[in-house]
């Protein structure tokens, strides 16, 4: 059975490419944790804030995008996704020039709303483009793209960023990304695409929550992607900070090496997408959250090792790569199903959950930031390892699914 159908390989690719997209942002916004601290001299916790904006946006605005997509179509959340992504980025510049932290804050709020609206409209799309068998599969395919757009956020930031830290060299990199996705706007309004309304689908919200909840692969799910976000931001976000003190360079070179974790994302994504041709999605996550839990682990312990402790951390990131797309796809496996109790249009309020739980990016991001400050930073990748353990539960909860 084909991952992609012919009929739907253009809006395939084309929604695909709002992958890439917000990838640039996630991590372009991962690496002004490292600049915010040395321009403005902050703690770990002070610079952690800029996740708690970003991915707190993404839990306000999950919930009515999938209210405005359910009554709309996709390409009006795509629109409204990208107008206010390239809102956000273009507010960087008057925040420069008030060098203020606050207005800093209030842009990225906005730019990760936007990110959020594309998020909520793209992945459930990807999975209702084809066949319910290959639809796990098809939305790896799809996130595959995102880190190559990771990539290039870090390749701005070591470049554009982090190799003159400065205001100006922050807001003009976010400015000039703004004015890039004003003209995608404008191309996209002239895309024709499948409207993916759904026609005839009266049910309350109430009524679809409450459907939602009972179903326990669903519920567990959304906790599981909670936890699999808080930790991926988290191993992120103080990656440069740590191979810094590990290894003795500077937040430039440290950034290579973020990169280098990046890549082995990358690749990993690709492998494990084909990985799922032969083996279970769930018992391919419950490989990979163990691996993680041990490799956490080594972090924690070769702390002042050098290379073994770096070498560990990049390895955490290659068998990451599979897990948001297969929690989400898990997840939402059989929610429309009236078999198991769905109905038609459960998927998008459901996808909306799964987004908004991208808020453990910015709960969990401070507290190994208050870790970090209070115990050193090695000591708190203990952090992230408590949450591959929720992973590894959901993961064996479905083992054989």
């Amino acid at each position: 059975m084909k991952t992609i159908e012919k009929r739907y390989l253009v809006p395939f690719i084309l929604v695909t490419s709002l992958f890439l997209l917000w990838g640039i942002a996630n991590n372009m916004t991962d690496t002004l944790l490292s600049a915010f601290k040395r321009i403005m001299s902050m703690s770990d916790t002070q610079t952690s804030l800029i996740q708690l904006a970003f991915y707190g946006s993404y839990f306000c605005f999950a919930l009515p995008a999938a209210i405005f997509i359910r009554k709309k179509s996709y390409k009006s959340g795509v629109i409204l996704g990208l107008a206010l992504y390239a809102a956000g980025a273009i507010l960087f510049l008057p925040a420069a020039k008030a060098a203020s932290y606050g207005f800093y804050l209030m842009a990225i709020y906005i730019l990760a709303g936007g990110c959020s609206v594309l998020e909520t409209t793209a992945n459930p799309y990807i999975l209702a483009m084809g066949a319910p068998e290959t639809a796990t599969r098809r939305l790896n395919v799809a996130q595959a793209f995102n880190p190559l757009g990771s990539i290039i956020g870090i390749l701005l930031s070591k470049y554009f960023i982090l190799k003159d830290i400065s205001l100006y060299s922050v807001s003009g990199t976010y400015m000039t990304l703004g004015m890039v996705l004003l003209v995608i706007l404008v191309v996209m309004l002239f895309v024709r695409m499948p409207e993916g309304r759904d026609d005839g689908v009266s049910d309350s919200l109430g009524a679809t929550f409450r459907r939602l909840l009972k179903n326990r692969r669903y519920a567990f799910g959304v906790v599981a992607q909670f936890f699999y976000v808080g930790a991926q931001i988290g191993v992120w976000s103080f990656t440069i900070r740590l191979v810094m003190q590990e290894l003795g360079i500077l937040e430039a070179q440290g950034a290579t090496l973020y990169l280098i974790s990046i890549i082995c994302f990358s690749v990993a994504r690709f492998l494990f997408t084909w990985l799922m041709k032969y083996f279970r999605p769930a018992r391919l996550l419950l490989f990979a959250a163990a691996a993680d839990i041990v490799l956490s682990l080594l972090v924690v312990l070769l702390g002042g090792a050098g290379w073994p402790c770096v070498i560990a951390l990049i390895a955490v990131s290659f068998f990451m790569s599979l897990m948001f797309p297969t929690i989400y796809g898990l997840a939402l496996d059989g929610v429309e199903d009236p078999a198991q109790g769905g109905y038609a249009g459960d998927a998008k309020i459901g996808a909306s959950g799964l987004i908004m739980a991208i808020l453990g990016g910015a709960l969990i991001t401070p507290l190994q930031g208050m870790v970090s400050d209070a115990y050193g930073i090695n000591l708190a990748y203990i952090v992230p390892l408590f949450c591959f353990v929720v992973v590894f539960a959901y993961a064996y909860m479905l083992r054989r699914a």
